[in-house]
């Protein structure tokens, strides 16, 4: 994707949405101010430090919300995290309705951006638990080779995760198991699972 096209597409998330506009935007200033990169990632705007994915900014229906990608290892003083899912590794994501809400929470989540740069400056990683499910050579390899893919696979909840290998793994071909892979990779990277819907 040009630079301009994705400049392009990251404002069309700012304005897309006129309900979150104002909160998403002072989100994205206090994360811009904070040095970090901007970029598409998917589907959404992707904050990184030296190159690695650190912040992202979700709208959904009901609020919009800033996610930190290694949200679990934030100290999290002020209590105002919740994780995306019930058994979510690494995620843990503040959640806005308001342009006020962000700004009565900016000099706390000025120091989580602070404190999520520390974290990639460390070089700290996840301790993810493994899935009880057969991990397929094919897919193996996808995640061995893609740092993208595995962040986004990884990020999903064990049981979405679960259900792709045993979808992964029940082909008998490796030719099939590549086929299922290919398939699901852009869903894996919208980080949703098999079964969810638009």
């Amino acid at each position: 994707m040009e630079p301009t096209e994705q400049a392009s597409k990251i404002d069309s998330f700012f304005q897309h949405d006129a309900r979150w506009a104002e909160p998403l935007s002072l989100l994205r200033e206090l994360l811009l101010f904070a040095g970090l990169s901007e970029e598409l990632k998917w589907g959404k705007p992707t904050y990184l430090h030296n190159g690695e994915n650190t912040i992202i900014l979700f709208s959904f229906k009901d609020s919009c919300a800033i996610g930190f990608m290694k949200g679990a290892l934030l100290k999290d003083e002020k209590q105002i995290l919740v994780a995306p899912g019930e058994h979510s590794q690494a995620m843990r994501m503040a959640k806005f309705t308001t342009a006020n809400e962000v700004r009565a929470q900016a000099e706390t989540l000025r120091g989580y951006i602070a404190e999520a740069i520390a974290i990639e400056d460390a070089g700290l990683e996840i301790n993810f638990q493994p899935v009880q499910a057969e991990m397929p050579e094919e897919f193996q390899q996808v995640l061995d080779d893609s740092p993208d893919i595995r962040q986004a696979f990884y990020a999903l909840t064990p049981g979405r995760q679960r259900a792709y290998l045993l979808h992964f793994a029940e082909a008998k071909q490796s030719k099939t198991r590549s086929a299922r892979i290919e398939k699901y990779i852009p869903v894996i990277l919208a980080g949703k699972g098999m079964l969810d819907r638009d």
